[in-house]
């Protein structure tokens, strides 16, 4: 169930009237968003932290030259995803890879 208070808001008039008929009528859960119990949500949090993990970014100190440097700034903001995707796919090209060692 989702409960939310809206500061700054006036019903009309109508509105209160749909919402004083609806304080009487039973709450009806959904079929396909069943209530979990306490240990199943942990269970699901857990899972997610672990999905996350596999995930995150990790930050590091990389020297390179401040010509390429320039250049990489030149694309525009989001330069460092750039530079990340170009470092990744040469690691993962394993012909790439060999001509650069």
């Amino acid at each position: 169930m989702v409960r939310k208070t809206v500061t700054d808001f006036t019903p009309t008039e109508d509105q209160m009237k749909m919402l004083d008929a609806l304080k009487d009528r039973p709450i009806v859960y959904d079929e396909d968003a069943p209530c979990y119990s306490d240990e199943e949500l942990q269970t699901f949090r857990r899972l997610a932290e672990e999905r996350k993990a596999g995930s995150r970014k990790q930050t590091i100190t990389l020297r390179i030259s401040s010509g390429s440097l320039n250049r990489a700034k030149s694309l525009g903001k989001g330069y460092t995803s750039i530079l990340a995707s170009i470092l990744e796919n040469v690691l993962n090209d394993p012909v790439k890879l060999r001509e650069l060692l």
